[in-house]
């Protein structure tokens, strides 16, 4: 059986946080991928490289998903990332569009979770 898109999202981004960058993408990355991050170009290998050299900055780099959600061919995942075991870490928002179960564009949006806040529902 295989896997449903939202474990395929899942399972890069866990691969990534995990360091296994170079598989993640030899996994679940089509071949005309596209991604919508600013600070880099936007072809895989920009992004796979960012995210490798933040993976050597960061080799004990934590992933919390706290939902996933699916439609269609379009997957959101809403994460709790932390660079070091003891950062705040902050909330990060994944969405992937699939095609094929291949993973062909895809954007990320994050906000550092801030040490004081007064919302008393918290980020999650």
């Amino acid at each position: 059986m295989k896997n449903s898109l939202k474990e395929n999202a899942v399972s890069f981004l866990q691969m990534i946080a995990s360091g296994e960058v170079r598989e993640a993408y030899r996994s679940y990355i089509g071949p005309d991928f596209r991604h919508h991050n600013p600070f880099f170009r936007g072809d895989a290998d920009s992004l796979m490289l960012a995210m490798e050299e933040n993976a050597n900055k960061n080799p004990h780099k934590i992933l919390v998903v706290k939902r996933v959600i699916e439609e269609g061919n379009i997957v959101v995942v809403h994460s709790h990332v932390k660079q070091k075991q003891d950062d705040l870490g902050g909330t990060v928002v994944h969405i992937f569009r699939f095609h094929k179960d291949l993973i062909v564009e895809f954007w990320d949006v994050g906000q550092p979770i801030p040490e004081n806040s007064p919302n008393e529902n918290g980020v999650f």
